[in-house]
């Protein structure tokens, strides 16, 4: 299940991407206009800003704004940042794989032949979109 950070993360960004001018665009705009708690919406936009996606001004007419065009922003990346791994067992995973502590054979096990395909369909499309497609 996708957790409020990620989904309100996403919301901000697009936020963002929609604006005709990338001028800085104060917090709470933002958590007015997408309906999330101010305090909970500062920690992921300092998040995505650290992660490169946002830059800041402080001061009158200060906020967030866009450092990259909406088209170089992968979903991907977006989600790892936000989310962690894309894979929903660590032994599916790519970048956080980890041996279950359960499972005998691994080569054999159903479950994890399942997650990963899910796994690779959910990476598929996530890699496949950038944030200028998801915006407009």
């Amino acid at each position: 299940m996708l957790s409020r950070k990620t989904k309100y993360g996403i919301k901000a960004l697009t936020f963002l991407a929609r604006r005709e001018d990338q001028t800085p665009v104060a917090i709470a705009d933002i958590a007015k206009s997408e309906n999330i708690s101010i305090k909970f919406l500062e920690s992921i936009l300092l998040l995505l800003r650290h992660s490169g996606f946002l830059g800041a001004k402080k001061g009158k007419g200060g906020g967030y704004y866009l450092i990259k065009e909406p088209k170089d922003i992968n979903m991907a990346k977006v989600y790892r940042i936000l989310e962690g791994p894309i894979a929903l067992l660590p032994c599916a995973s790519h970048n956080f794989y980890e041996k279950c502590d359960d499972c005998t054979n691994e080569a054999a096990c159903a479950v994890r032949k399942l997650m990963t395909e899910v796994r690779d369909n959910t990476l598929q499309i996530l890699e496949n979109n950038s944030l200028a497609d998801i915006a407009f």
